[in-house]
């Protein structure tokens, strides 16, 4: 009875004074040990979702409900990480619409999308800009030290500019900072959130030799955990290699990223590693994408746990059905989870994926090919679900 009415004085204090009370730090941060994710002193296996439009739907609170669905969808099927955007960088409903400027209701958004993820125990990735245009991406970063006088000539200044770093430094103050208006709990001290991602899919074309975004990420890892000390930190890669092994990579694509030295920078507990065949070999059959895919995966699962020792998460991965029919999105799918659950069951250094992209019911307008909506029970959703509860026992 004693426990219940401090419980009980709690509540009244919360309801009538707007008392909020801050998480315990130590419960349910996920960490790492070696080449496994941790949760609670067990290793931390999951199958998770992309679903990058949560924050921009959030923003009209008419439409939360679509958020709400997507996480308990994804809570049925044995899903338990989601990777979304923490960024809308000037343009249509920005979170940042200028450098230090921030819209209150889009980041109300993004408070929504982080508690429903606790109330449905769903682990966050959030990633802190985008390297496409999209979103406002470092285009928008250049063009806003352009409007300041600076002397840019290319997006790829952005990993460069010392205005334009501290942009992005700040961003990433401002976003860790943030106390959520719904849970009372700062950003920074929210175990629901798993793990904050640099920049999703960054690329630099001007110096495919790697040292430019090596420089960038050996700066701004640090940075962004002399502000934030309990969370996670990854990258954002899709797994491209430099030069050393770029025989490994899909036409020899060269961007400007290492999968293997950028993963080794310390401040970045996991690679992650994205996979469209589709998309990177056009033309070529469903067999080759395969064959290619069991290369891509096994390769990474080695390189991570042989050279970087750490943990890898495959991040995103897909078939559009626009270019192909379920059943072979279905052996895609499978190729993915079964060399996971493989890797991990030995122990080994696959940790989890996460598809792209998960929709709620009626949202038509944001399908893209890759959509997979778990309530229409596809053949895809119940395999989803089947690997998810056995991945989530090892």
């Amino acid at each position: 009875m004693k426990q219940l009415s401090v419980a009980f004085f709690v509540l009244l204090l919360i309801q009538n004074y707007g008392i909020l009370l801050l998480a315990d730090p130590n419960d349910g941060f996920v960490t790492t040990k070696g080449m496994q994710l941790m949760l609670k002193g067990r290793p931390y296996h999951a199958n998770g979702f992309n679903a990058y439009w949560m924050m921009y739907v959030a923003f009209d609170p008419s439409q939360r409900d679509k958020v709400s669905t997507a996480f308990q969808d994804a809570k049925k099927n044995g899903l338990t990480i989601a990777r979304t955007w923490a960024f809308s960088d000037g343009g249509v409903r920005p979170l940042q619409s200028s450098p230090g400027s921030y819209n209150e209701q889009m980041f109300q958004g993004l408070d929504f999308v982080i508690s429903e993820a606790k109330k449905y125990g769903i682990k966050l990735v959030l990633s802190l800009v985008n390297n496409y245009a999209d979103f406002g991406g470092k285009k928008q970063y250049v063009e806003w030290a352009r409007g300041q006088g600076q002397s840019v000539t290319s997006d790829d200044d952005f990993f460069t500019n010392s205005v334009v770093k501290g942009y992005y430094k700040n961003n990433i103050k401002t976003v860790l900072t943030r106390r959520n208006s719904l849970t009372g709990i700062a950003y920074k001290d929210d175990p629901t959130i798993m793990a904050w991602e640099l920049i999703n899919e960054p690329k630099c074309t001007s110096d495919i030799s790697g040292k430019t975004i090596q420089a960038w990420i050996t700066e701004m890892a640090p940075y962004l955990k002399s502000i934030d000390g309990k969370h996670l930190l990854e990258v954002g890669l899709e797994g491209f290699y430099g030069a050393s092994k770029q025989r490994s990579n899909p036409n020899n694509i060269q961007v400007g990223t290492d999968f293997i030295t950028n993963n080794q920078i310390p401040g970045i507990d996991f690679a992650t590693v994205h996979a469209y065949p589709d998309q990177w070999l056009p033309g070529s059959s469903d067999e080759s994408q395969l064959s290619f895919l069991n290369s891509w995966l096994n390769d990474h699962i080695r390189d991570a746990q042989n050279i970087i020792h750490k943990p890898v998460l495959f991040a995103e991965f897909g078939k559009s059905l626009k270019s192909s029919g379920i059943a072979q999105r279905d052996q895609l799918f499978k190729t993915v989870y079964s060399t996971i659950y493989l890797s991990a069951s030995r122990g080994g250094a696959a940790v989890g994926s996460l598809f792209w992209q998960l929709l709620a019911a009626g949202m038509d307008a944001t399908r893209d090919g890759y959509e997979v909506i778990l309530s229409e029970k596809s053949s895809t959703a119940i395999l989803i679900a089947q690997e998810s509860q056995k991945l989530s026992r090892i």
